[in-house]
């Protein structure tokens, strides 16, 4: 009898070692999970979150939506309720899906008597999912291009003189001086070879050699000097720090103002350099390019890690050009040191 119990309690005892062993390993096995979890929540929140900026853009507004909402922007400026061409075009991007190719100028219209009824931006937009994204791209685009400024004109009073007058509209230039011929189409995305085979994201001026070259918006000179591909160029970045403008193929052994050096603060209508034909070559001042032009190009900077990368975005600027025409910098030049320079200085409005 003492045989069997003594084998019931080591059956018995066995068990309880069995199922305190299973226990024990849930524990462990929850406690592991837990600690994996925790740690994976840890090394996740540790990890910095990718900054949120625009990465690309599709410049669609045509020339005449441009034309239009620069003209009701002008107008509205003289009554109670201004406007901004930006948040118009804005608005018909978002409305339209970016597609211009329908465009009708009572569109605009219509927002603008929405607005100065006293319907708010706000409330406009409100069913308009992704207005905030085109406003941003837009304003990168085009938000140095209008406002209030001052310039030089003829003084009436003073014969010969010259004073400043006040304006609101276009403050931007035209690329090519006033009184010089150039020809261009909208060549934007168009096949380029040399060094390999890549889409031109640029405008091309024709011209003659020696003309003029003007800075569209004011900045800072950030790149000046020799590119293989762009022959002699000129960099610069809008004060905002939104817009990145390229004017390449600079003129062979007098290709820039001599006044300007990386760092320099150009004005809008500024004259930076002269047209020319140099580049796609590794040797510098060399002409490689069969015919005299000016390629202008824009680029949109979200956030620096775009400046020089694999994800710059680059527009096409023929609406934009096609707008400029109508603000072109007269200039004048010295017989001695052969450059030239703007006529009527211009200032930004205090």
């Amino acid at each position: 009898m003492k045989g069997r119990e003594e084998s019931v309690f080591l059956i018995i005892h066995k068990r309880i070692l069995r199922r305190t062993a299973a226990v024990c390993a849930v524990i462990a096995l929850l406690t592991a999970g837990i600690g994996w979890q925790y740690s994976r929540q840890t090394a996740a929140e540790a990890e910095p979150a990718e900054p949120e900026f625009i990465r690309w853009v599709d410049f669609e507004a045509s020339y005449e939506a441009l034309e239009a909402a620069l003209e009701l922007d002008i107008a509205s400026q003289e009554t109670d309720t201004p406007v901004s061409w930006i948040d118009l075009i804005a608005l018909a991007a978002a409305k339209n899906g970016n597609n211009f190719s329908g465009f009708k100028r009572r569109e605009l219209e219509g927002y603008v008597q929405q607005l100065q009824e006293g319907k708010s931006l706000e409330a406009l937009t409100e069913n308009l999912r992704y207005f905030p994204y085109y406003q941003e791209a837009y304003g990168a685009a085009l938000g140095g291009l209008v406002g209030h400024f001052e310039i030089e004109v003829d003084d009436e009073t003073a014969p010969g003189g010259k004073r400043f007058a006040p304006q609101y509209g276009l403050k931007a230039f035209l690329p090519i001086a006033k009184g010089y011929p150039y020809s261009d189409f909208d060549d934007f995305g168009v096949s380029r070879t040399y060094g390999f085979t890549r889409r031109h994201l640029g405008h091309d001026f024709m011209g003659a050699t020696g003309t003029p070259i003007i800075a569209v918006e004011g900045g800072v000179v950030e790149a000046l000097g020799w590119n293989q591909y762009g022959g002699w160029r000129i960099g610069i970045r809008s004060l905002d720090g939104r817009r990145y403008y390229y004017y390449a193929h600079l003129r062979q052994n007098f290709p820039f103002n001599k006044s300007l050096e990386e760092g320099s603060i150009v004005q809008p209508g500024d004259v930076i350099g002269y047209m020319g034909h140099t580049g796609y070559s590794t040797t510098e001042n060399v002409n490689n390019i069969e015919q005299p032009h000016l390629h202008f190009g824009m680029q949109l900077i979200f956030d620096e890690s775009q400046k020089e990368s694999d994800n710059e975005i680059w527009i096409d600027v023929y609406p934009i050009v096609r707008l400029l025409t109508r603000h072109r910098c007269t200039v004048v030049k010295d017989p001695e040191t052969k450059e030239y320079s703007r006529v009527y200085a211009y200032r930004e409005n205090a």
